[in-house]
């Protein structure tokens, strides 16, 4: 569930940089290096690196400004145990989801209050994600009982498990998965949650409180708070560059595909990667995650495409 971000004391302008992933397997959730092989299974193909950068190597240092800064290792945080093969696509639905995006309004102060609050408006819409080996988060994002997680999450699976707020265990489909930009779009089989309250990540601020949700080393609805960090970074690991926001709250294995929230419980980012000192290292405060605004772009292109 990794480079160097260049060192950027400013909140503005765009940091690009590259990444080799690391892969996280189960059990305890340590996180292994990108040549982890649990033994019966091959490890996953590479990608191909863009024309206008160099291929990832397992270290990649950056220029730091004083000669004591360490390079930093930024690591996809990868539910592990899902390898190989196409996606496969299983929808009978034909009727279009309702999908509600509510505009930016403040959001209530960053008291304890508030993240109380957030926490409950959110948790009965996240899931844990079962798949293989490994386990991620999800959330339900419409009327349909849809679930948007990564990518990298359902990566060779058609079916998954997923655990509910509830404690009940469901089985859904992978309707369809765009690796690129790592969004992956589930089917819940039966009855389903309600849908999560859905914000909008194109007016977040810089020093915003914001809480992560999530099932991080298998811990199904672990709340952890902190505040956007920044909110134009853009990564390049191993492909093309996409736009992230930043936050110190709490990123761990197994928090890939769960939803970053404003204190108003709603869902303004999708948590998929962490920086961190070494591929074994566990999270150091520098967390990102997709905006909702182009996750759930992606996830209506995903269902029109299938």
């Amino acid at each position: 569930m990794p480079t160097t971000p260049s060192s950027n004391g400013s909140s503005s302008g765009t940091t690009d940089w590259q990444a080799t992933m690391a892969r996280t397997w189960p059990g305890i959730g340590t996180p292994r290096g990108p040549d982890f092989n649990p033994g019966r299974k091959p490890p996953l193909p590479q990608r191909e690196p863009s024309p206008e950068s160099p291929a990832p190597t397992s270290s990649i240092e950056h220029k730091p400004r004083t000669a004591r800064a360490a390079p930093l290792l930024l690591a996809a945080v990868l539910a592990g145990g899902t390898t190989g093969g196409a996606i496969a696509w299983a929808t009978t639905e034909t009727a279009v989801p309702t999908i509600v995006q509510q505009d930016a309004d403040p959001a209530p102060p960053g008291n304890q209050a508030g993240t109380e609050s957030a926490a409950a408006a959110i948790l009965p819409s996240v899931v844990q994600v079962r798949a293989g080996r490994g386990t991620g988060s999800g959330f339900v994002f419409d009327d349909r009982g849809q679930v948007i997680t990564n990518h990298h999450v359902v990566e060779g699976v058609s079916q998954v498990g997923l655990q509910l707020a509830d404690g009940r265990t469901v089985r859904a489909s992978v309707v369809g998965s765009d690796e690129e930009e790592d969004i992956a779009v589930l089917q819940i089989t039966g009855s389903a949650p309600d849908a999560a309250p859905l914000g909008t990540s194109r007016s977040l601020r810089i020093g915003q409180p914001v809480i992560a949700v999530g099932s991080p080393l298998g811990l199904s609805g672990t709340v952890t708070s902190g505040i956007v960090s920044a909110v134009d970074r853009t990564s390049r690991i191993g492909g093309a560059a996409r736009p992230m926001v930043q936050t110190d709250a709490s990123i761990n294995p197994g928090n890939s595909g769960g939803p970053l929230v404003d204190l108003a419980g709603r869902v303004v980012g999708v948590n998929t990667a962490i920086a961190t000192t070494s591929a074994s290292a566990g999270n150091i405060g520098i967390g990102f995650a997709v905006p909702v605004d182009r996750a759930l772009e992606v996830a209506r292109e995903i269902i029109a495409q299938n």
